[in-house]
């Protein structure tokens, strides 16, 4: 059986000063990445859509950013002691070159059968790999396991303030580059995103609505929101990033008092997402870092009038991926 983690024990709050921080720990660390605008994304949205790419990234998406942050904030003695961290991917590919780039020894657990692209980047990070389970639950489990047996710290991708302060980095990018935004829309899996923009968003644009995203699929992080209680459900979508199957505490808290909305999205609408970007945008985007996009083409009426920014959050996409994307493109069109 899936356990939601227990609520961890208290910490000084993620303000706007720790992303302050973070932005200047991570200079030259990471990549202020672009913002774009495609008049064929424009066209299917129905409005003005403003693209964040964190695909273009260091290790192809915004996890980098967090990974960075957390381990670059340990001490000399913490860092010898390893890190040990769990992951589909993105977080992994975070936390191994967060590790190289300190030094620091680092143990990765995957799920069994992952993503060939995301474990070759781990492996080329220089952390050892460790593959267990069918989820990311199962790998969190023995990714725990390890780190009490060993010593290592455990770096979780959602109950660490250090983790949304950096990532908190991106979003106060955004609002620089894209002043004005009246809505932007995240995608969630454990949360770190979505609770880090909502942070910024109140700090430095309060006017702007902030809305999470998650797969009909795995839906525990938009189910414990909308309950206002760590729920367990069902992690069956093929977006890896958004593959997780328990409600996180510190996450959770964040995004129920920052999110204006949760709303859920298909797989397909996710592979419709992915080919929009692919041929209108002409970048890659994995599933997770589709959803967003997803979540605006699939609820127009909300959405029209109003100027639009998403997250591209990782380009990491398999071949698998891009293939069944390429095919919905060519699919016919129906009279």
């Amino acid at each position: 059986m899936i356990v939601a983690p227990a609520p961890v024990e208290t910490r000084p709050e993620v303000t706007i000063a720790d992303v302050l921080a973070a932005q200047s720990r991570l200079d030259g660390t990471v990549v202020r990445t672009p913002v774009g605008q495609y008049p064929d994304v424009d066209r299917a949205a129905g409005t003005a859509v403003v693209v964040k790419h964190e695909n273009a990234q260091r290790t192809g998406a915004f996890k980098a950013r967090g990974a960075s942050n957390l381990l670059l904030s340990m001490s000399d003695a913490d860092r010898a002691r390893g890190v040990v961290a769990y992951s589909t991917g993105n977080h992994a590919q975070g936390v191994a070159y967060a590790a190289r780039l300190t030094g620091t020894a680092c143990t990765i657990v995957m799920p069994d059968d992952p993503n060939p692209v995301k474990l070759r980047a781990v492996l080329d990070q220089g952390a050892d790999v460790l593959l267990h389970g069918a989820t990311f639950d199962d790998a969190r489990a023995q990714a725990t396991a390890l780190a009490e047996a060993s010593g290592a710290r455990l770096v979780g991708a959602a109950n660490e303030p250090d983790i949304i302060a950096g990532v908190g980095t991106l979003y106060l990018e955004l609002f620089q580059q894209a002043p004005g935004l009246d809505v932007l829309v995240v995608p969630v899996g454990g949360g770190s995103g979505a609770s880090a923009a909502g942070l910024v968003a109140a700090a430095v644009a309060p006017g702007t609505e902030v809305i999470g995203v998650q797969s009909a699929a795995s839906p525990a992080a938009y189910d414990s929101w909308h309950a206002g209680a760590l729920l367990e459900r069902p992690n069956t979508t093929r977006a890896e990033g958004l593959a997780v199957g328990c409600g996180f505490a510190v996450t959770q808290a964040l995004m129920g008092r920052h999110l204006a909305d949760f709303v859920l999205v298909t797989d397909e609408q996710i592979t419709a997402a992915q080919r929009l970007y692919l041929t209108g945008a002409h970048t890659v985007a994995e599933g997770a870092g589709a959803a967003a996009l997803a979540a605006v083409l699939a609820d127009p009426e909300r959405f029209a009038g109003r100027r639009v920014g998403v997250v591209c959050t990782g380009g990491n996409a398999s071949a698998d991926e891009l293939r069944r994307a390429l095919a919905r493109a060519d699919a016919p069109t129906p009279d």
